[in-house]
């Protein structure tokens, strides 16, 4: 089981560098205007997303100028920060709402998940300035039934992260010489 999920991993990490190559390029030079500025990468991640934040903060190569971002701490945002919204789903309310206020107040945010289609109101791949689809809509390995289950959300969303991180670090490094 390990084998198959493993090869499954690959090939949706694969997937992912290919097909989000440009969007991971955007959301980095979108996040890299708070490191070169005055700004902070602020960081919030709902539910198992969580992970991401605190790599970005506490893992062995935090992403400089980081912090974690609380819902209620919207209002602290400024023009010179930067926010980078991850959840499992484009349509999480939690994340919608605060995407929404981002918006109302004209700062600039990447978001990380799954886009889902919602008829009602629009989710993080319309409010975001730069959306990175996680593209996990059902699990990605079969069971006897013919169900699926196994959806690694926060992994694919740790590899975007590292995506993101790498070229921040690349532009940062050119913008310092």
């Amino acid at each position: 089981m390990l084998k198959m999920f493993s090869t499954q991993l690959s090939g949706l990490f694969k997937r992912l560098q290919e097909k989000e190559e440009f969007s991971i390029e955007d959301g980095a030079r979108l996040l890299a205007q708070a490191a070169a500025g005055e700004g902070i990468i602020y960081l919030y991640g709902a539910g198992e997303m969580g992970a991401i934040p605190l790599e970005a903060i506490h893992g062995v190569e935090p992403l400089k100028g980081a912090a974690l971002l609380q819902l209620e701490q919207a209002s602290e945002v400024t023009s010179a920060d930067r926010v980078l919204i991850v959840t499992r789903h484009s349509n999480d309310p939690e994340a919608v709402k605060l995407a929404q206020e981002l918006t109302d107040s004209g700062h600039s945010f990447v978001a990380i998940s799954t886009a889902v289609s919602n008829d009602d109101s629009p989710g993080l791949d319309t409010l975001a300035d730069v959306h990175i689809d996680l593209k996990i809509t059902k699990g990605m390995l079969p069971d006897e039934f013919g169900n699926r289950f196994g959806q690694p959300t926060s992994m694919a969303a740790l590899f975007i992260y590292y995506g993101l991180k790498f070229t921040i670090d690349e532009i940062m490094t050119e913008y310092e010489d």
